[in-house]
Protein backbone atom coordinates (compact mmCIF):
# COMPACT_ATOMS: atom_id res chain seq x y z
CA UNK A 1 0.00 0.00 0.00
CA UNK A 2 1.65 3.28 -1.26
CA UNK A 3 0.63 6.59 0.53
CA UNK A 4 0.74 10.28 -0.03
CA UNK A 5 2.59 12.53 2.60
CA UNK A 6 4.35 16.41 3.34
CA UNK A 7 8.01 15.95 3.86
CA UNK A 8 10.14 18.26 5.25
CA UNK A 9 13.32 17.59 3.35
CA UNK A 10 15.68 20.27 4.37
CA UNK A 11 15.40 23.15 6.79
CA UNK A 12 14.27 25.94 5.43
CA UNK A 13 13.17 25.10 1.63
CA UNK A 14 9.72 24.37 0.71
CA UNK A 15 7.81 21.43 2.31
CA UNK A 16 8.08 18.69 -0.42
CA UNK A 17 4.71 16.33 -1.89
CA UNK A 18 6.41 12.63 -1.74
CA UNK A 19 4.38 10.23 -3.27
CA UNK A 20 4.88 6.39 -3.45
CA UNK A 21 5.71 6.22 0.32
CA UNK A 22 4.93 2.23 2.28
CA UNK A 23 5.91 0.57 5.46
CA UNK A 24 6.36 -2.52 6.81
CA UNK A 25 3.71 -4.13 9.04
CA UNK A 26 1.81 -2.34 11.82
CA UNK A 27 3.81 -3.13 15.09
CA UNK A 28 2.77 -3.38 18.40
CA UNK A 29 0.75 -0.74 20.09
CA UNK A 30 0.72 0.91 16.52
CA UNK A 31 -2.35 2.07 14.35
CA UNK A 32 -3.04 3.02 10.69
CA UNK A 33 -4.83 5.90 10.22
CA UNK A 34 -6.43 6.93 7.05
CA UNK A 35 -6.44 10.20 7.17
CA UNK A 36 -9.30 13.12 7.27
CA UNK A 37 -8.30 16.53 7.70
CA UNK A 38 -5.49 17.62 9.83
CA UNK A 39 -4.86 21.31 11.06
CA UNK A 40 -1.64 23.64 11.23
CA UNK A 41 0.08 25.91 13.75
CA UNK A 42 2.82 27.98 14.20
CA UNK A 43 4.85 24.90 15.59
CA UNK A 44 4.81 23.42 11.53
CA UNK A 45 6.04 26.46 10.76
CA UNK A 46 8.46 27.12 12.83
CA UNK A 47 9.70 24.19 12.36
CA UNK A 48 9.83 23.74 8.51
CA UNK A 49 11.73 27.49 8.79
CA UNK A 50 14.29 26.06 10.63
CA UNK A 51 13.36 28.47 13.96
CA UNK A 52 13.60 25.19 16.27
CA UNK A 53 17.15 24.70 15.89
CA UNK A 54 19.13 21.27 14.79
CA UNK A 55 16.85 19.13 12.99
CA UNK A 56 18.21 15.83 13.09
CA UNK A 57 15.61 13.67 12.04
CA UNK A 58 15.36 15.14 8.28
CA UNK A 59 13.72 14.33 6.05
CA UNK A 60 10.63 13.40 7.93
CA UNK A 61 6.77 13.73 7.74
CA UNK A 62 4.66 16.86 9.97
CA UNK A 63 1.97 17.10 11.35
CA UNK A 64 0.52 17.09 15.00
CA UNK A 65 -3.52 17.39 15.23
CA UNK A 66 -5.94 15.55 13.17
CA UNK A 67 -9.16 13.35 12.60
CA UNK A 68 -8.69 9.89 11.12
CA UNK A 69 -10.33 6.60 10.60
CA UNK A 70 -8.82 3.74 12.59
CA UNK A 71 -7.76 0.75 9.08
CA UNK A 72 -5.70 -1.37 11.11
CA UNK A 73 -4.65 -1.91 14.76
CA UNK A 74 -1.17 -3.71 15.85
CA UNK A 75 -0.44 -6.10 18.74
CA UNK A 76 -2.17 -5.11 22.06
CA UNK A 77 -3.76 -2.11 21.09
CA UNK A 78 -7.42 -2.00 23.47
CA UNK A 79 -8.33 1.71 23.37
CA UNK A 80 -9.72 1.83 19.87
CA UNK A 81 -10.74 -0.97 17.17
CA UNK A 82 -11.10 -0.54 12.65
CA UNK A 83 -13.24 1.42 12.04
CA UNK A 84 -13.60 4.14 15.03
CA UNK A 85 -13.09 8.16 14.05
CA UNK A 86 -10.14 9.59 16.03
CA UNK A 87 -8.46 12.79 17.42
CA UNK A 88 -4.86 12.21 16.74
CA UNK A 89 -2.39 15.04 18.81
CA UNK A 90 0.94 15.46 19.90
CA UNK A 91 0.03 14.84 23.73
CA UNK A 92 0.42 11.82 24.93
CA UNK A 93 -2.39 9.69 26.34
CA UNK A 94 -3.09 6.69 27.80
CA UNK A 95 -2.38 3.74 25.71
CA UNK A 96 0.89 1.75 24.73
CA UNK A 97 3.67 4.12 23.44
CA UNK A 98 5.41 2.58 19.95
CA UNK A 99 7.48 5.41 19.02
CA UNK A 100 8.64 6.68 15.68
CA UNK A 101 7.66 5.21 11.94
CA UNK A 102 10.61 4.77 9.20
CA UNK A 103 8.66 4.92 5.59
CA UNK A 104 10.56 3.91 2.57
CA UNK A 105 9.99 6.43 -0.83
CA UNK A 106 11.55 7.07 -3.67
CA UNK A 107 13.72 9.36 -2.10
CA UNK A 108 14.82 6.97 0.45
CA UNK A 109 13.88 6.60 3.85
CA UNK A 110 11.65 8.96 5.76
CA UNK A 111 11.43 9.32 9.21
CA UNK A 112 8.08 9.92 11.19
CA UNK A 113 7.89 10.47 14.70
CA UNK A 114 4.62 8.54 16.81
CA UNK A 115 2.55 11.33 15.39
CA UNK A 116 2.51 12.68 11.78
CA UNK A 117 -0.82 14.39 10.37
CA UNK A 118 0.03 15.82 6.77
CA UNK A 119 -0.20 12.86 4.58
CA UNK A 120 -3.21 10.05 3.40
CA UNK A 121 -2.36 7.54 5.55
CA UNK A 122 -0.20 7.99 8.92
CA UNK A 123 1.25 5.21 10.95
CA UNK A 124 0.43 6.34 15.35
CA UNK A 125 1.16 5.37 18.68
CA UNK A 126 -1.81 4.30 20.52
CA UNK A 127 -1.35 6.89 22.78
CA UNK A 128 -1.65 9.60 20.57
CA UNK A 129 -5.37 9.08 19.55
CA UNK A 130 -8.93 9.48 21.29
CA UNK A 131 -12.01 8.80 19.60
CA UNK A 132 -13.83 11.71 18.34
CA UNK A 133 -16.50 12.88 20.95
CA UNK A 134 -19.67 11.82 19.67
CA UNK A 135 -21.63 14.19 17.76
CA UNK A 136 -18.45 16.32 17.10
CA UNK A 137 -17.73 17.51 13.29
CA UNK A 138 -15.21 16.57 11.84
CA UNK A 139 -13.59 19.33 10.91
CA UNK A 140 -14.10 20.95 14.62
CA UNK A 141 -12.27 17.41 15.88
CA UNK A 142 -8.76 18.67 14.48
CA UNK A 143 -8.78 21.19 17.01
CA UNK A 144 -8.95 18.23 19.94
CA UNK A 145 -5.49 17.41 18.51
CA UNK A 146 -3.32 20.50 19.58
CA UNK A 147 -5.47 24.14 19.86
CA UNK A 148 -7.67 23.48 22.15
CA UNK A 149 -6.11 20.72 24.90
CA UNK A 150 -3.66 23.52 25.27
CA UNK A 151 -5.35 26.42 24.95
CA UNK A 152 -8.17 25.68 27.14
CA UNK A 153 -6.12 23.27 29.22
CA UNK A 154 -4.30 26.18 30.33
CA UNK A 155 -7.53 27.44 31.77
CA UNK A 156 -8.93 24.65 32.82
CA UNK A 157 -5.89 22.98 34.53
CA UNK A 158 -3.40 25.88 35.04
CA UNK A 159 -4.90 29.51 35.84
CA UNK A 160 -8.51 28.32 37.07
CA UNK A 161 -9.26 31.54 37.51
CA UNK A 162 -11.30 32.44 40.52
CA UNK A 163 -14.54 34.28 40.28
CA UNK A 164 -14.43 38.12 39.89
CA UNK A 165 -10.38 38.14 38.60
CA UNK A 166 -8.93 39.74 36.03
CA UNK A 167 -7.14 37.73 33.07
CA UNK A 168 -5.43 38.23 29.90
CA UNK A 169 -4.87 36.52 26.81
CA UNK A 170 -2.17 38.10 25.13
CA UNK A 171 -2.20 36.35 21.71
CA UNK A 172 -5.03 35.10 19.39
CA UNK A 173 -3.66 32.33 17.02
CA UNK A 174 -5.22 29.14 17.69
CA UNK A 175 -4.45 28.59 21.23
CA UNK A 176 -4.90 32.05 22.56
CA UNK A 177 -8.66 31.87 21.06
CA UNK A 178 -9.54 28.55 22.74
CA UNK A 179 -8.37 30.26 25.91
CA UNK A 180 -10.42 32.64 25.59
CA UNK A 181 -13.51 30.06 24.90
CA UNK A 182 -12.88 28.02 27.61
CA UNK A 183 -12.62 31.41 30.06
CA UNK A 184 -16.56 31.19 29.26
CA UNK A 185 -17.18 28.55 31.20
CA UNK A 186 -16.27 30.34 34.20
CA UNK A 187 -18.89 33.06 35.64
CA UNK A 188 -18.11 36.61 37.01
CA UNK A 189 -14.36 37.03 35.47
CA UNK A 190 -13.41 40.09 33.38
CA UNK A 191 -11.31 38.70 30.06
CA UNK A 192 -9.03 41.10 28.51
CA UNK A 193 -7.35 40.34 24.92
CA UNK A 194 -4.39 41.60 23.36
CA UNK A 195 -3.16 41.21 19.89
CA UNK A 196 -1.53 43.40 17.02
CA UNK A 197 -4.48 42.38 14.62
CA UNK A 198 -7.44 44.44 14.40
CA UNK A 199 -9.34 41.39 13.31
CA UNK A 200 -8.26 39.16 15.79
CA UNK A 201 -9.36 41.79 18.43
CA UNK A 202 -12.86 41.94 16.84
CA UNK A 203 -12.83 38.00 16.85
CA UNK A 204 -12.19 38.08 20.54
CA UNK A 205 -15.13 40.17 21.37
CA UNK A 206 -17.39 37.34 19.52
CA UNK A 207 -15.58 35.21 21.76
CA UNK A 208 -16.32 36.83 24.92
CA UNK A 209 -13.85 39.16 25.61
CA UNK A 210 -14.69 42.53 27.72
CA UNK A 211 -11.51 44.95 26.61
CA UNK A 212 -9.05 45.10 23.79
CA UNK A 213 -5.98 46.33 23.07
CA UNK A 214 -3.47 46.35 19.94
CA UNK A 215 -0.18 44.70 21.37
CA UNK A 216 1.60 47.78 20.56
CA UNK A 217 3.78 50.57 22.57
CA UNK A 218 0.50 52.43 22.75
CA UNK A 219 -1.89 49.72 23.54
CA UNK A 220 0.17 48.36 26.27
CA UNK A 221 0.28 51.58 28.03
CA UNK A 222 -3.07 52.21 28.24
CA UNK A 223 -3.85 48.85 29.25
CA UNK A 224 -1.67 49.41 32.60
CA UNK A 225 -3.36 52.40 32.79
CA UNK A 226 -6.41 50.89 33.00
CA UNK A 227 -5.47 48.13 34.84
CA UNK A 228 -2.49 49.11 37.29
CA UNK A 229 -1.45 45.95 39.50
CA UNK A 230 -5.24 44.56 39.30
CA UNK A 231 -4.51 41.59 36.30
CA UNK A 232 -5.23 38.42 38.20
CA UNK A 233 -4.12 36.07 35.26
CA UNK A 234 -1.89 36.53 32.28
CA UNK A 235 -2.13 33.69 29.09
CA UNK A 236 0.66 34.07 26.64
CA UNK A 237 0.14 32.67 23.03
CA UNK A 238 2.21 35.21 20.67
CA UNK A 239 5.28 33.31 20.69
CA UNK A 240 7.86 35.75 21.13
CA UNK A 241 10.12 36.86 23.92
CA UNK A 242 8.54 40.19 24.11
CA UNK A 243 5.16 39.09 24.44
CA UNK A 244 6.07 36.89 26.94
CA UNK A 245 7.95 39.41 28.83
CA UNK A 246 5.14 42.04 28.23
CA UNK A 247 2.16 39.44 29.75
CA UNK A 248 4.35 38.68 32.80
CA UNK A 249 4.91 43.21 33.36
CA UNK A 250 1.25 42.75 33.07
CA UNK A 251 0.45 40.90 36.10
CA UNK A 252 -0.42 42.09 39.77
CA UNK A 253 2.25 41.71 42.60
CA UNK A 254 1.04 39.53 45.68
CA UNK A 255 -0.06 36.62 43.48
CA UNK A 256 -0.47 37.52 39.84
CA UNK A 257 0.45 34.67 37.76
CA UNK A 258 2.11 34.53 33.54
CA UNK A 259 1.15 31.47 31.75
CA UNK A 260 3.01 30.71 28.69
CA UNK A 261 2.06 28.12 25.94
CA UNK A 262 4.75 29.72 22.94
CA UNK A 263 7.96 28.99 22.32
CA UNK A 264 9.89 31.58 20.77
CA UNK A 265 12.48 31.00 18.12
CA UNK A 266 15.35 28.62 19.21
CA UNK A 267 18.15 30.54 21.44
CA UNK A 268 15.95 33.19 22.37
CA UNK A 269 15.92 33.66 26.10
CA UNK A 270 13.31 35.94 28.00
CA UNK A 271 14.77 38.94 30.54
CA UNK A 272 12.53 38.95 34.16
CA UNK A 273 13.66 41.34 37.00
CA UNK A 274 14.02 39.08 40.04
CA UNK A 275 12.59 41.66 42.15
CA UNK A 276 9.24 41.14 40.48
CA UNK A 277 9.14 37.47 41.60
CA UNK A 278 10.05 38.55 45.40
CA UNK A 279 7.17 40.82 45.32
CA UNK A 280 4.91 37.68 44.51
CA UNK A 281 4.35 37.67 40.69
CA UNK A 282 4.57 34.10 39.59
CA UNK A 283 5.57 32.68 35.90
CA UNK A 284 5.30 29.53 34.29
CA UNK A 285 5.08 27.24 30.83
CA UNK A 286 2.48 25.31 30.09
CA UNK A 287 3.63 21.71 27.83
CA UNK A 288 0.17 20.79 26.40
CA UNK A 289 -1.96 22.80 28.72
CA UNK A 290 -1.69 20.34 31.18
CA UNK A 291 -4.29 18.58 29.71
CA UNK A 292 -4.74 14.48 30.13
CA UNK A 293 -6.31 14.28 26.81
CA UNK A 294 -8.66 10.93 27.33
CA UNK A 295 -10.04 13.27 30.20
CA UNK A 296 -9.53 16.17 29.22
CA UNK A 297 -10.82 16.22 25.17
CA UNK A 298 -14.55 14.91 26.40
CA UNK A 299 -14.96 17.79 28.79
CA UNK A 300 -13.60 20.58 26.66
CA UNK A 301 -16.00 19.21 23.35
CA UNK A 302 -19.11 18.97 26.11
CA UNK A 303 -17.92 23.00 26.77
CA UNK A 304 -18.16 23.63 23.52
CA UNK A 305 -21.34 22.23 22.90
CA UNK A 306 -23.16 23.12 26.11
CA UNK A 307 -21.88 27.07 25.43
CA UNK A 308 -22.38 26.57 21.48
CA UNK A 309 -18.78 28.47 21.36
CA UNK A 310 -18.08 29.60 17.44
CA UNK A 311 -15.02 26.85 17.24
CA UNK A 312 -15.18 26.99 13.37
CA UNK A 313 -13.71 30.59 13.12
CA UNK A 314 -10.64 29.27 14.41
CA UNK A 315 -10.16 27.60 10.90
CA UNK A 316 -9.70 30.15 8.74
CA UNK A 317 -9.16 28.47 5.16
CA UNK A 318 -9.07 24.98 4.04
CA UNK A 319 -6.46 23.62 1.93
CA UNK A 320 -5.97 20.38 -0.10
CA UNK A 321 -2.43 18.57 0.99
CA UNK A 322 -0.87 19.98 -2.72
CA UNK A 323 -1.53 23.17 -1.27
CA UNK A 324 0.78 23.35 1.96
CA UNK A 325 3.11 25.78 1.77
CA UNK A 326 0.35 28.37 1.06
CA UNK A 327 -1.27 27.60 4.23
CA UNK A 328 2.78 27.70 5.45
CA UNK A 329 2.99 30.95 4.00
CA UNK A 330 -0.53 32.42 4.88
CA UNK A 331 0.28 31.62 8.42
CA UNK A 332 3.21 33.12 8.60
CA UNK A 333 2.14 36.32 7.18
CA UNK A 334 -0.96 36.49 9.98
CA UNK A 335 -3.59 35.62 7.01
CA UNK A 336 -5.18 32.96 8.82
CA UNK A 337 -5.37 31.77 12.78
CA UNK A 338 -5.30 28.09 11.89
CA UNK A 339 -5.26 26.13 8.46
CA UNK A 340 -7.42 23.09 7.81
CA UNK A 341 -5.31 20.36 5.72
CA UNK A 342 -8.15 18.22 3.43
CA UNK A 343 -6.57 14.78 2.88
Amino acid sequence: MFYTAAVLINLGSKIDIIDSISHGAIQSGQLLIKMLYAGMCHSQLMEARGLRGEDKYLPHMLGHEGVGIVEQVGEGVTKVKVGDKVVLGWIKGDGLEAGGTVYDSPIGKINAGAVTTFSDYSVVSENRVVKVPKHFDDKLAVLLGCALPTGAGIVLNQVKPEPNSTVVVYGLGGIGLSALLALRHFESIKIIAVDIEDDKLTLAKEFGAAECYKADEIGIKQLRENHANDIDYAIEAAGTVESIEAAFSLVRRGGGQCVFASHPKHGDKISIDPFELICGKQIAGSWGGGSQPDKDIPVIADIITKYNLPVHKLLSKEYSLDEINDALDDLEQRKIVRALIKL
